[in-house]
């Protein structure tokens, strides 16, 4: 501090020496003055004065040397500063800064005055990881551009394509800025240009931050150099760290100086940029000390880094040549130590070989001074390129990032901060070579580099000024050179190619993916990338690049045992590729779209097959490749028929120009023919050795992500060889490559070598399932655009319905986003509406929850399924599988075919001119030998052979001919010349015509064993395993090998002129295995048929019956007219058979009549009848369907008949209740005793005491009914901070208010009668309807606690799940022994007067223990009720339950236990819709467990009796002599008045407090005295509820009436009566102007009273005879909803039966007074009068019960998704006042919760636990903002239900992947709501597991 003040003291002072003079204490710091007074100086034409003394100011506040001793010798320092610690100074400087800026005014005015000169013309915002940004992909230009939400929303995107997206890295807000988006998308802010009308900023604005910010950014640099050590490791991040913390204030000053806008940055960019400030202030030469010293820490961290200054060994200030650095850069790089050091080993290194292995390399850059410079040499010219050097050293720090990055809106700064980032290229990649933290350094890099690299403009100047490309592609290269190994491919010891390990960090961690990102960015440039591909020199090092990937991550064959260690670098080759090749590869062909282009493809390919003839020499490559090893990745290859497919089908190339000659077509055709039969193989389980991640490999291969830069193009390139070399050639090769050549004999053994075999059959099918596809595929060879897409799609939904995005996923698009096929582009949408239906989102009965789906159209099935499609693009060979039995499911369906189909046969698109050549195959003799081979053998059943390879065998004659040439249809097939080798066979090559030729004899080999042997067979010489005997008996051989071996000699005779390079061929006997092969000798078959005889044959064979071909067209000649024949386009082999027969007539007339000669001979003349071969079959079929019937028809009724026998005998065991009613008669009707199944052993019985039975039921605390509200209109969740959700209007709260307001006034325990709880946290029982013993279930619970594996529920706690239907469950509810609630003997109507009933009831009640099981006994039955009562206790928390003053009362048990029967009957009236209108046994009442749960109830309720005192039954029914006296005086709180009482609690306690079985007549006793209270209440509350005038008309009218005869039925009358008792007492008094907001306005009419009156009852009837149902077993009636009053008081006995029902129904008809009616009512409204006395207000509210609630309803949620979002996803936590990581809000109440926040987290409980136990009793419904999903938690698990908000296409978006605009989905709300209330999550939802109070 002591300096600062000094200088303070001194610059005051005007002193300009720059000793310090001892300051004056009297001056304090008056910053504001001194800057006030130095902007002056300054302000003077003449200011070298004030500059000066500013400078000596800054000099002595912002020197560096203090705070960074501190820094640097760590804690001493700061100990020893006085404990001001390295901070204080810091801050001081901070202040001196900001006054100086501010020129002595208020720093906040300064930054509010600049800001006023930003022409806002770009946003610029930038934002770090997880920030929640869009991307609009209808107004980006580049595929990288991103907004602020603010901006989005500020804009128009309506009906755009756009998405909300998490940032991976980081990233900066594009609004406003034309190079990278459309101006259309621009929002509101940044439309207008504003630059024009912003004023020119005063120059003396900003004249203080000229001078103050060069040297405040050179002391950071200082402080930065000081920072760094360079020790002998690399730093290590802690220390890092500690000098980021200090600079942590300076960097967020120079940030927030950026925020202030455009004329704050453009200073900025002049300081930063200013080349003669560095050079002033940094060059070390002064006489300061401390400056020498930093430049001395500068320098050595240059070296350490392996780069060298430039001026290092020169004078500085002498400019050199670029020759001189270049000399000096090697002189400088051959000293420097480093990295490169060591990378660029010297070639005596090499010599030891063994540790130069992985060091070795081909390319030797350090030779080359251009790219030497790129990557040593660093030369700084201003503060920004030093900052960005520091920046880099630091890793990154996020803080500098984002200060860099907030200056690009500054046009100026933005080029010269990419010229200096292209700079420190090389530097960037050394430095993240070695960083730890490769992750984090790898975002912020490509968080930097995309904000500049996106802009066309910025990377085409770049490109020219500054070799962008040369450093890129040079950078690349230097990288992968250090993790290169030799290749041992092909030839291990004389490889010369070299590799990159995948093994290595740099590729297992995609650590290059930076870099290559950056390359891929700015290729997508038209500009540059026609730089790079014009660029000769370029494309040669990329080449070389590429090559380092070409062979990589070479598989091995296991042969012996299984690999110990399964090595998981296959992930790391594929995603390198892909990345390092593919994409820049895409990205160039993206740009070779037209003819004018042809040059570059010339280019690209010319270098791309030099680098792969180096390959082939590198790796000594002859003709054969090496056996048992495979690679997956050949990147050369696929970039040269990349190029070639473009060149044809784009710009119009010749191909043959571009194709190399024959012998490299050779060589190009082996290694990826190799990986298809290595696919094969792979498939057949020949690699199951090499463990699990080989076929991992086979998946990725063809996997959608891949397809298009592995399997297609490797496809295609053997597409182009075939159609230039030689077809027999191929098609030997072929099958050579897929070892199963030796199969292809006539013979029926032969001897493989080189196959076992079990493979042979998968093999043969593997080789034929790729010249089919290789045959029909069409992708590269002339299918458009638009053809390729549809056919996709066909294959992936063929497979399975698929969601929109899933199919966006698997539809391989072109890998690089500028191409054109975006996913959602146009043609997307409108391609996958012609071809498929969408599904709409459903819901399964079992809860799981559909997705929207799109589904084949019909069409699609009957002309475009594509087998071979499916089968290129099937990850998992069941896929197939299901595509196949999809497209049988149709067939059937449609009716087009009953049986199991083949696969259809598809039309092709046309081939493209230029591969004409590839159709050769078809029709090459040795193909055709292959196929009549295949035929005989499937026809003789020789082993191995599927229909499979049947079905292909087919596939390929038609397919040949579909494509044979047409002219040599019709002449006679004249032989030409003398043929080659095996015309022995086929005189041609035609397909047609050899069809039809029949071959005699074949000579084969065999092996002595073999049953041909027998024959005697003529000698010979020959030694082939496919040999034939013409008819003149000259023996000619034919051999697949052979042939091969002779066409590759001719070939490379031919073409090759120096005969010394005539290749040997190899004999590949080098490595068949060294197997003792039998003998094998030779034998002649005869065989004597033709390809068509033999599939004549077959057609016998496969329909099973003699001559069932018969020639379609002798019987309709229209036939060969029109070919197109639906009936044979679907079916099976005999239906394909058909099919090519029909193909092979219409060719030519020639095969016709042999066709129809081979029909004659086979078949005895046909009788004239004409039946066609297709009726034929069809009678065929019904007469075995006929047989199949009778037969099944037999066996159904055999099986009745047994059924019916074992019935009978089962039913006399045990079914006695068929025969009672046969027995009424006698005078004691018999009563059954309930039996029950034990649902574990199995067993049958009554319940019994010793024995009792359970039911199975699940308790669970629920506050549901406390949701209810009494208003209809719904509560909205809260999505601005004005709407808040107050939940007093709730039924829970109203209730609570009661209770708190009775217990307020009146006794407590009269209190606890007075009312129901278990609104909220009541317990509710459900059952599965399952029983089982009790003991039997204790010990299931023992076994479930041995057996470890559970299944999300916890035993401890006693749930386990039915052991019949698996439904969830936690108690065990013992069913009381006793009779079948049906034929209760209790029920018949008696005919006792209501006085008797009342009586009887009273003594009952006064009975204690009257039950037929004693308490005393302490039997089984008795400890589970009592175990049972005992869990229902624990369910609910001691809150829920505890309501009494006093403390465990018994009182309050008392409450508990009648509040269970209520919360349970509400809760069932609500599953029921609120009403009872629909009548009937529901389902819930099927399975309802209230009897049981009844008589647990009332068992314990018997135990507390109340006093007869204070029964309330007494009150009811009894008149007592003089009340008055007693009540007035006492002291003590009264009782409860019986009109503040609850009747339907009442109802509860009077049935529960009876002995059990309850009879029926008392039931209605009891339920008609309530009903009288219940009416008055309604009276006394209407009564309340009118005004004054309305209330003295009314008693008028009613006290003429009282003396009519039924006065005591007569609503009008009551009321009267009422209104005069209760005006005696204070209760209508005062009413003041308050009470007008409770009098309804409406005159009550006499109909709208009556109703008033009805629905004021109506509850209590519902519930009665809820409970009547249960307890008597009788029905509900249905009945409309204006008389459900009526309907039920009826059906509980309240109407007199002779009641009429002509005249309008009054409520009042029911009431039946058990004493006087207008004395019991006069007693009643005395207790209210004695307490409105006191408290007029309370007791008035306490008469006005709200008993109209609606049912409960979850929150109504917004329309659209983001609405919700974009309010809770920013919003604070209430406790810690930071934005949640994960943010959720509640359902039911809409209150805002942490999940696993820690700050919210209260006695380890997190806040969502906490707030379910709260808010549902244990049961919450959380919506989750950040993934859309809604969780829900019951008890102490969780699950995660699903979301009710999907997209456009009826999918669901978890975790916002996606960020497509999401909508509610009503249905699926309401099922979630339907859960809620019925209190069935438990057994929908499947998936649950502990939560350990962690939510």
């Amino acid at each position: 501090m002591a300096a600062a003040a000094a200088a303070a003291a001194a610059a005051v002072g005007g002193s300009q020496s720059p000793q310090p003079e001892v300051p004056a204490p009297g001056l304090a710091l008056d910053k504001a003055a001194t800057a006030a007074h130095l902007k002056a100086a300054l302000s003077r034409p003449d200011n070298r004065a004030g500059a000066e003394e500013l400078q000596a100011l800054l000099e002595r506040v912002l020197s560096a040397e203090r705070p960074l001793a501190a820094a640097a010798d760590g804690e001493e320092a700061a100990a020893a500063s006085g404990g001001g610690g390295p901070g204080a100074a810091e801050e001081e400087a901070l202040e001196w800064c900001k006054c100086l800026l501010a020129g002595g005014g208020g720093y906040d005015e300064f930054c509010a005055a600049v800001r006023a000169y930003d022409p806002a013309a770009l946003c610029g915002l930038v934002w770090t990881a997880n920030f929640v940004a869009y991307r609009c992909r209808t107004c980006g230009i580049s595929p990288c551009m991103s907004l602020c939400a603010e901006c989005f929303h500020q804009g128009d995107h309506t009906g755009h394509d756009f998405n909300m997206f998490r940032s991976q890295a980081g990233g900066a807000c594009d609004c406003g800025d034309s190079n990278v988006m459309r101006e259309s998308g621009f929002c509101k802010r940044h439309q207008i240009k504003s630059s024009s009308n912003i004023p020119c900023v005063p120059k003396d604005l900003l004249m203080m931050s000229e001078f103050v910010l060069p040297r405040f950014i050179f002391c950071l640099i200082q402080y930065l150099r000081e920072g760094y050590n360079e020790p002998a490791d690399v730093p290590s991040e802690k220390d890092l760290n500690k000098v980021l913390q200090l600079l942590e204030p300076q960097i967020s000053f120079l940030e927030d100086l950026t925020k202030m806008g455009g004329a704050m940055r453009s200073v900025l960019t002049q300081v930063l940029t200013n080349q003669q400030n560095y050079k002033d202030l940094t060059s070390g030469l002064g006489e300061n000390a401390c400056a020498k010293k930093s430049h001395e820490k500068y320098l050595i961290a240059l070296k350490s880094s392996g780069l060298t200054y430039p001026e290092d060994k020169l004078v500085y200030g002498i400019q050199e040549s670029s020759a001189g650095t270049s000399t000096l850069a090697v002189q400088g790089f051959a000293g420097a130590t480093g990295t490169l050091g060591q990378l660029d080993s010297s070639d005596e290194e090499d010599q030891d070989g063994s540790q130069g292995l992985g060091k070795r390399k081909r390319v030797k850059l350090s030779s080359n001074t251009k790219d030497q410079s790129i990557m040593d040499v660093l030369k700084h010219k201003s503060f920004l390129e030093e900052l960005l050097f520091w920046t880099i050293k630091y890793e990154f720090p996020q803080k500098m990032v984002t200060f860099l990055l907030n200056m690009l809106p500054d046009q100026e700064y933005k080029v010269a901060f990419t010229k200096t980032f292209v700079q420190h290229y090389a530097f960037i990649m050394k430095t993240l070579k070695k960083s730890h933290e490769s992750d984090t350094m790898s975002n912020r890099i490509v968080h930097i580099s995309v904000q500049l690299f996106s802009n066309e403009e910025l990377a085409r100047q770049v490109t020219e000024e500054c070799q962008l490309l040369d450093i890129m592609v040079t950078v690349l290269l230097y990288m992968m050179e250090s993790c290169l190994i030799k290749s041992e491919l092909q030839d291990e010891e004389n490889s010369l190619h070299v590799v990159v390990n995948c093994g290595e960090a740099l590729l297992k961690n995609n650590t290059y993916w930076p870099l290559v990102s950056d390359f891929i960015n700015i290729l997508s440039h038209q500009s540059v990338a026609k730089r790079f591909l014009e660029d000769h020199g370029l494309l040669v090092t990329w080449m070389n690049f590429v090559s380092f990937f070409q062979g990589m991550n070479l598989n091995k064959r296991e042969l012996n045992e299984h690999v110990e260690f399964e090595s998981q670098t296959y992930y790391a080759a594929f995603a390198a590729e892909l990345e390092a090749c593919a994409q820049p590869m895409w990205g160039l062909l993206s740009h070779c779209k037209v003819r004018e282009t042809q040059e570059y493809t010339r280019n690209v390919v010319r270098y791309c097959l030099e680098a792969l003839q180096d390959w082939f020499d590198a790796i000594n490559f002859v003709d054969e490749p090496a056996p048992n090893q495979v690679t997956f990745h050949l990147p050369l290859h696929r970039y040269y028929a990349m190029f070639l497919s473009k060149a044809v089908k784009c710009q119009e190339l010749d191909l043959d120009s571009v194709l190399p000659d024959q012998e490299m077509l050779m060589k190009l055709m082996i290694h990826p023919l190799q990986i298809q039969a290595s696919l094969a193989e792979i498939h057949s389980n020949m690699w199951v050795r090499n463990g699990l991640q080989i076929k991992g490999q086979a998946m990725t291969y063809v996997q959608s992500h891949f397809c298009n830069s592995m399997i297609d193009p490797d496809i295609y390139l053997l597409q182009v060889c075939a159609s230039r070399l030689d077809p027999d050639y191929f098609i030997s090769s072929v099958f050579e490559r897929f070892k199963v050549v030796d199969l292809l004999t006539m013979a029926s053994q032969h001897q493989n070598t080189v196959l076992d075999a079990e493979h042979e059959r998968s093999m043969l099918e593997g080789a034929l399932t790729f010249l089919v596809i290789l045959l029909s595929l069409r992708l590269h060879l002339g299918m458009s655009d638009d053809e390729i897409l549809r056919a996709e799609m066909v294959a992936q939904l063929c497979m399975n319905d698929r969601t929109h995005s899933s199919l966006l996923d698997l539809i391989p698009e072109n890998p690089n986003p500028k191409s054109g096929i975006i996913p959602g582009s146009y043609s997307f949408e409108s391609v996958l509406s012609a071809v498929a239906d969408f599904k709409a989102p459903v819901f399964e009965p079992g809860g799981s929850m559909q997705q929207g789906m799109y589904t084949p159209k019909a069409e699609v099935w009957d002309h475009e399924f594509d087998p071979v499609m499916v089968i290129l693009r099937t990850v998992y060979r069941r896929d197939v599988q299901s595509a196949m039995d999809r497209y049988t499911a149709f067939l059937k369906q449609s009716g087009k075919f009953p049986g199991n189909p083949w696969p259809p046969y598809k039309k092709r698109t046309p081939l493209h001119p230029s591969y004409k050549g590839l159709m050769r195959l078809l029709h090459c003799k040795t193909l055709h030998i292959v196929l009549f081979t295949l035929l005989y053998k499937i026809l003789m059943d020789h082993q191995n052979l599927s229909e499979h390879v049947l079905c292909m065998v087919l596939y390929l004659i038609e397919l040949g001919l579909e494509n044979s040439d047409e002219e040599e249809s019709d002449e006679e097939a004249s032989v030409c010349g003398p043929e080659r080798c095996h015309d022995s066979w086929f005189p041609g090559s035609n397909l047609v015509s050899n069809m039809r030729h029949f071959i005699n004899y074949v000579r084969v080999r065999v092996p002595e064993t073999a049953p041909e042997v027998k024959k005697d067979s003529p000698a010979s010489t020959s030694s082939d395993s496919l040999g034939s005997l013409q008819n003149s008996g000259t023996a000619q051989v034919f051999s697949l090998v052979a042939e091969r071996r002779k066409k590759f000699q001719e070939i490379i005779n031919r073409s090759s002129s120096e005969a010394n390079q005539v290749v040997r061929p190899k004999t590949s006997n080098k490595w068949s295995a060294p197997g003792s092969a039998p003998q094998l000798t030779t034998a002649i078959l005869e065989i004597k048929e033709s390809i068509l005889s033999l599939l004549i044959k077959l057609h016998h064979k496969l329909s099973g019956k003699q001559n069932s071909y018969y020639p379609p067209w002798l019987d309709d000649i229209e036939i060969l007219i029109q070919p197109e024949i639906p009936k044979y386009s679907h079916g099976d082999g005999i239906t394909a058979v058909e099919r090519i027969l029909l193909k092979a007539a219409l060719q030519s007339k020639m095969n016709k009549r042999i066709i129809e000669e081979i029909c004659r001979k086979v078949t005895p003349p046909v009788p004239p009848k004409k039946v066609t071969a297709a009726e034929k079959k069809t009678l065929d079929k019904e007469e075995r369907r006929q047989k199949a019937r009778e037969r099944q028809q037999k066996l159904l009724a055999e099986f009745a008949s047994r059924q019916k026998s074992f019935m009978e005998t089962a039913m006399d065991v045990d079914s006695p209740e068929s025969d009672i009613p046969m027995e009424i008669t006698t005078a004691e009707p018999q009563v059954s005793e309930a039996v029950y199944d034990c649902v574990i052993c199995g067993q049958s019985g009554p319940s019994s005491e010793d024995r009792p039975t359970g039911l199975v039921v699940l308790l669970q605390a629920s506050s549901v009914l406390g949701q209810c509200r009494d208003n209809i209109e719904p509560k909205k969740l809260p999505i601005t901070e004005e709407e808040q959700i107050y939940p007093w209007d709730t039924c829970a709260a109203v209730h609570d208010v009661r209770l708190s307001l009775l217990q307020r006034y009146f006794k407590d325990s009269s209190c606890l009668l007075a009312v129901s709880i278990g609104w909220e946290g009541g317990v509710y029982v459900q059952t599965c309807g399952h029983t089982l013993h009790i003991d039997c279930h204790k010990s299931y619970m023992e076994s479930l606690r041995n057996d470890q594996v559970l299944q999300g529920f916890s035993v401890d706690k006693g749930e386990f799940t039915c052991p019949l239907c698996r439904q969830f469950a936690n108690s065990v509810l013992p069913c009381y022994p006793g009779s079948n609630v049906e034929n209760n003997p209790w029920q018949r109507p008696s005919s006792k007067s209501i006085q008797d009933l009342i009586k009887e009831v009273e003594e009952l009640q006064g009975r204690p223990g009257a039950f037929p099981v004693s308490i005393s006994s302490e039997t089984n039955l008795s400890k589970e009720m009592e175990s049972v009562m005992k869990d229902i206790k624990n369910t609910t928390q001691k809150k829920y339950r505890d309501y009494s003053k006093t403390p465990g009362s018994p009182d309050n048990d008392f409450l508990f236990m009648y509040s269970v029967a209520r919360t349970n009957l509400e809760l069932e009236l609500i599953h029921r819709g609120g009403n009872l209108c629909s009548g009937g046994a529901s389902t819930a009442g099927k399975r309802s467990c209230l009897n049981q749960l009844f008589h647990v109830l009332a068992l314990h309720m018997r135990l507390y009796s109340i006093d007869s005192e204070y029964n309330p039954w007494r009150k009811l029914t009894q008149l007592v002599e003089e009340m008055n006296s007693q009540l007035g005086n006492e002291e003590q709180q009264p009782e409860v008045p019986i009109l503040y009482h609850d009747v339907t609690s009442l109802l509860l306690i009077q049935i529960l407090m009876m002995p059990q079985p309850l009879r029926k007549d008392h039931f209605t006793c009891i339920v008609k005295v309530l009903f009288t209270l219940l009416y008055t209440q309604a009276l006394v509350a209407l009564s309340v509820k009118c005004n004054e005038e309305d209330r003295s008309a009314w008693k008028h009218t009613g006290a003429l009436k009282k003396n009519i005869c039924d006065a005591e039925k007569s609503y009008e009358v009551l009321l009267s009566f009422v209104i005069s008792e209760l005006s005696k007492g204070k209760l209508y008094h005062e009413e003041g102007t308050q009470e007008c907001a409770m009098v309804s306005p409406v005159a009550w009419s006499s109909e709208s009273m009556e109703k008033y009156l009805q629905d004021f009852c109506l509850p209590f009837l519902r519930i009665t005879s809820l409970l009547q149902h249960h307890l008597f077993g009788e029905d509900l009636p249905s009945c409309q909803e204006e008389e459900e009053f009526s309907v039920l008081s009826s059906c509980l006995g309240l109407l007199p039966t002779f009641y009429q029902t002509e005249h309008p129904f009054i409520s009042a008809s029911c009431l039946d007074w058990p004493v006087p009616a207008f004395d019991i009512i006069s007693q009643w409204c005395f207790e209210i009068n004695s307490f409105t006395e006191r408290h007029a207000e309370q007791g008035k509210a306490l008469l006005i019960q709200e008993s109209r609630w609606k049912l409960p309803h979850l929150l109504q949620l917004p329309e659209n998704y983001n609405t919700i979002f974009q309010y809770y996803h920013r919003k604070t936590c209430s406790v810690c006042t930071k934005v949640p990581k994960d943010p959720a809000v509640c359902l039911v109440c809409g209150t805002f919760v942490c999940l696993k926040g820690l700050c919210c987290k209260q006695q380890s409980y997190c806040e969502c636990v906490l707030h379910s136990q709260n808010c549902g009793a244990g049961t919450g419904i959380f919506l989750l903002i950040n993934a859309s999903v809604i969780i829900i938690i019951r008890g102490h698990r969780f699950c995660l239900w699903g979301s009710v908000y999907l997209d456009a296409h009826g999918e669901e978006d978890r975790d916002l992947r996606r960020g497509k605009p999401l909508y509610i989905c009503k249905e699926r709300y309401k099922v979630l709501e339907q859960q809620w209330i019925s209190h069935t999550f438990d057994h929908i939802n499947k998936r649950w597991g502990p939560h350990y109070n962690g939510l």
